[in-house]
């Protein structure tokens, strides 16, 4: 596919509450400045369909496929020069569009985030370093949970700490919550891989096109508000966080079995320090965490 009309595609995964999704297409409508918009919304079946707002194209899955694949249907109908992926949480204010092609069109061919910050401001540390075993350790260990406030830890989960400075930095991949990029980079790599139900796939897509010479950059000028996970259940979205983190190991060679094994020592260490603070008198159920955790460090991969 050779897409050469000027503008941007818009594409946004739906699937839940509709009111979110609608109030962002809203905001895109009304963006000051923007090259020439092409919204397109994918209904992932969504139990709660989404509803029209504007002329925005909608297109509905007649089953759920996850993130990327949902992407991928939407990038397919794509007509515009640049890609643009977001979430549906999202709160843009109306200068972003304009904002984000005059800061990231010179950088191009690339993958581009505005810093990503929570409606509290907090970031939400766009920028990442690639997986790493220690990133696996330190981030299910909860006895080091007392240093979330230090640049430490969260360079020792994976948080490229210096792309929250302003100005351009690059970095090995930026979070999914908005990904800007020329769409023929997009099909070069035939887009996210579908085994990818939830998370990691945007780490696999950036790897990938890292590989051709397309990085990945935040711009620390620019933020957008991000709500995040809010509608899906906490064991549920640790079990995609997991089971996507061990297929990304396992599909680029990366020491699966070392990740797992760091999954099964956080599990005995958090045993320890949770049976200690029982004895305490703590309501803590250090058993029952024992088994859900290494319920993780178990989980297997099924092809998909």
């Amino acid at each position: 596919m050779n897409t050469t009309v000027p503008g941007v595609s818009v594409v946004i995964p739906h699937y839940g509450d509709p009111a979110p999704t609608q109030e962002l297409v809203t905001a895109l409508t009304q963006q000051v400045g923007a090259p020439e918009l092409e919204i397109i919304v994918v209904d992932d079946a969504s139990p709660e369909p989404y509803v029209q707002v504007g002329d925005e194209t909608i297109i509905r899955r007649p089953e759920n496929g996850g993130f990327g694949s949902t992407v991928n249907v939407g990038a397919a109908a794509a007509q515009r020069e640049y890609l643009l992926i977001l979430n549906s949480d999202l709160t843009v204010g109306p200068n972003l569009i304009a904002d984000l092609t005059r800061l990231a069109n010179p950088l191009m061919p690339a993958v581009v985030s505005p810093e990503v910050i929570g409606h509290s401001g907090s970031s939400q540390w766009t920028g990442r370093h690639f997986p790493r075993v220690a990133h696996t350790f330190v981030n299910a260990f909860s006895g080091l949970a007392r240093f979330r406030h230090t640049r430490w830890w969260h360079e020792s989960v994976g948080h490229n700490t210096s792309t929250v400075m302003p100005g351009v930095h690059r970095t090995d991949w930026v979070v999914g919550a908005v990904l800007y990029l020329p769409t023929q980079s997009f099909h070069d790599v035939d887009g996210f891989d579908e085994r990818f139900y939830m998370n990691s796939e945007e780490i696999d897509l950036q790897r990938r096109l890292g590989q051709r010479g397309v990085h990945s950059y935040v711009l620390g000028d620019l933020t957008v508000e991000h709500e995040g996970g809010g509608s899906s259940n906490p064991e549920l979205r640790r079990t995609w966080v997991v089971t996507s983190a061990l297929r990304f190991a396992e599909k680029w060679n990366d020491h699966p079995g070392l990740h797992r094994a760091a999954l099964g020592a956080a599990a005995i260490l958090n045993f320890i320090v949770n049976a200690v603070r029982q004895l305490a008198g703590r309501e803590v159920r250090s058993l029952e965490t024992l088994r859900r955790e290494f319920r993780y460090a178990l989980v297997p991969i099924s092809p998909r």
